[in-house]
């Protein structure tokens, strides 16, 4: 994962505050790239790009609330890379 999305990872422990109001909207998997799930199940935040003046398109989406399943996106979700979260992150 690139150094932004371990802020951003950070911040989904802390419950935030988010830069961006969609942070922490339902991800509606419309993709149907990761696991089906019920509407609700997935939540997507978005992974600052150096360089940009806008969202950009690196997203961590999770799975549960709290989160229980991580996967990253540089691609605007085209594709998913799932990973782990030590429990003992903040």
């Amino acid at each position: 994962l690139p150094h932004e999305a371990h802020q951003t990872v950070t911040l989904i422990l802390r419950g935030g505050p988010f830069p961006y109001p969609q942070d922490g909207s339902v991800f509606a998997n419309r993709e149907r790239l990761l696991p089906q799930q019920p509407r609700g199940w997935y939540h997507e935040y978005t992974v600052d790009t150096p360089g940009l003046r806008h969202r950009g398109a690196r997203r961590i989406v999770t799975g549960g609330t709290p989160p229980r399943q991580w996967y990253y996106t540089d691609d605007h979700y085209r594709s998913f890379h799932p990973f782990d979260v030590p429990r003992s992150q903040p």
